[in-house]
């Protein structure tokens, strides 16, 4: 599992970045979401990796 934050604002930034941000389920600067390590998800997240933060968490 890893826990994803989103660390930078989204004024001004491309349509298609916002749109894999809402997709991973970040609506606002500080929000996180946790989500499984997986290849569709690990792809998302280094699309828009200038704007999150991502660190591992344990499945407890």
């Amino acid at each position: 599992m890893i826990k994803i934050t989103l660390v930078k604002g989204l004024v001004g930034k491309k349509a298609t970045q916002i749109a894999v941000i809402r997709a991973l389920g970040l609506r606002k600067y500080g929000s996180s979401v946790v989500h499984a390590k997986s290849p569709t998800i690990l792809g998302m997240v280094n699309k828009v990796q200038h704007l999150v933060s991502v660190c591992d968490v344990s499945n407890s």
